[in-house]
């Protein structure tokens, strides 16, 4: 892929910040969008904004085909078996709170375990930490080895009979490590648990496929993969989801209310209740479109090019530390660092007055934190926008940084 092709069709890159061209290396946070996307969302508000599932005049027929059509286009996207398997949701928060709340208050009991790793974004903790106290079940973290990646040894021996669900990313927002799910379901199925994936850094960067790597629920945010915010997928294994309950209550998920009983609809829309996000569904249809085009081993190819060249870069940088492991093939685009004795905040704010735009803090992610032994790192997440030149100008800016810090202390 022609990464400066691909990056003159996302228009809000073609600025300045405090006098400098643009540089957005924070697309792990949020990914910027191509005016593709853009224009469907413009397109719906513009020419049939109407609710879906409801009216038979003809605005409302188009924007129910259009929505039903993007879910189509997910099931695909991720090789489920069948958009029933495919529910919109506001994002990978919603769609891990609904597994924890509907699977998991029916299939955890007290004394069974719940097996997550330290490496996870808190949208993959929180949920399994109110599922264990409210059920007095046991949650246990998968230990890690000296580069971040996952302990597989350990793993072998965390996950039990007596697991119930096992949780985690498919890349970490923090390290960038690719994770062996495939190798995890396995496991976790062999002890009658699930596996559930938290892929909001998995689907924008690689290729998906939910039936090869088995996994019994997937999670996406439609926002990190050029989509709009507020709109997500949680996919689920048609056998789980057709005994799960719905956790919303009220319009369009209905079959049938009387006075004091109601019943559901089938599959996938008893899960989406109230009005869905109509507008973010189209969206994400059409990012879907524009990630298809490019190809999901070209993006991942790129980013793996990008990845060893800022590791190459920035490992010259004297006191420089990076976290995950240093080998390209083995992470997405993310590389998180510190600079001794200056901290993150501090980067990120210098980095800003160069146009250069990182992330600083914990990254939702404090538990990780405490295990590298830091408060906080500053983070450069790529995309398929972004070239070497990019990576340059942050080598630049960081050094400037040093220089700016040295100077000053």
């Amino acid at each position: 892929m022609n990464a400066s092709d691909v990056r003159k069709q996302f228009p809000i890159l073609d600025q300045e910040v405090n006098g400098h061209p643009l540089v957005y290396l924070d697309s792990a946070a949020t990914s910027q969008k191509p005016v593709q996307v853009i224009e469907a969302i413009d397109e719906y508000y513009r020419g049939y904004n109407s609710n879906v599932h409801r009216g038979v005049h003809t605005l409302g027929t188009k924007a129910t085909d259009k929505y039903e059509g993007a879910r189509e286009k997910v099931r695909r996207f991720i090789n489920a078996s069948s958009t029933e398997e495919i529910i919109f949701t506001r994002g990978t928060t919603t769609a891990i709170n609904t597994v924890a709340a509907s699977y998991g208050r029916v299939n955890v009991q007290q004394g069974d375990e719940i097996v997550i790793t330290y490496m996870e974004h808190h949208a993959n903790i929180i949920p399994w930490q109110q599922l264990a106290k409210e059920k007095g079940a046991e949650l246990k973290y998968i230990p890690l080895l000296e580069d971040g990646s996952i302990n597989m040894d350990e793993a072998k021996k965390t996950i039990t009979d007596k697991t119930k669900i096992v949780s985690t990313s498919h890349v970490s927002n923090v390290l960038g490590v690719i994770n062996p799910i495939k190798e995890l379901a396995a496991i976790a199925h062999s002890h009658g648990a699930v596996m559930v994936v938290d892929g909001a850094q998995g689907a924008p960067h690689m290729k998906v496929d939910v039936r090869d790597l088995d996994c019994d629920f997937y999670a996406i945010s439609g926002h990190k993969m050029c989509a709009p915010t507020g709109i997500g997928v949680l996919y689920g294994k048609k056998e789980h989801l057709e005994k799960m309950e719905p956790i919303e209550f009220g319009g369009e998920m209905i079959d049938f209310v009387g006075l004091y009983e109601s019943t559901w609809k089938e599959l996938p829309w008893k899960f989406e209740a109230g009005t869905p996000i109509i507008a973010g569904a189209i969206g994400l249809g059409a990012a879907i479109d524009f990630l298809n085009e490019i190809g999901s081993e070209a993006i991942l190819d790129h980013e793996h090019k990008l990845a060893a060249y800022a590791l190459e870069k920035m490992s010259e940088i004297e006191n420089l530390t990076i976290y995950g492991p240093m080998e390209a093939e083995r992470r997405a685009g993310v590389i998180t660092f510190n600079i001794e004795e200056v901290h993150p905040h501090d980067v990120s704010t210098v980095l800003d007055a160069e146009g250069i735009a990182v992330r600083a803090g914990h990254h939702c992610a404090q538990p990780l934190m405490k295990w590298l032994d830091v408060s906080a790192t500053a983070r450069a997440s790529f995309y398929i926008y972004n070239t070497e030149q990019d990576i340059d100008r942050l080598v630049e800016g960081l050094v400037k940084t040093k220089e700016y810090f040295t100077n000053v202390f």
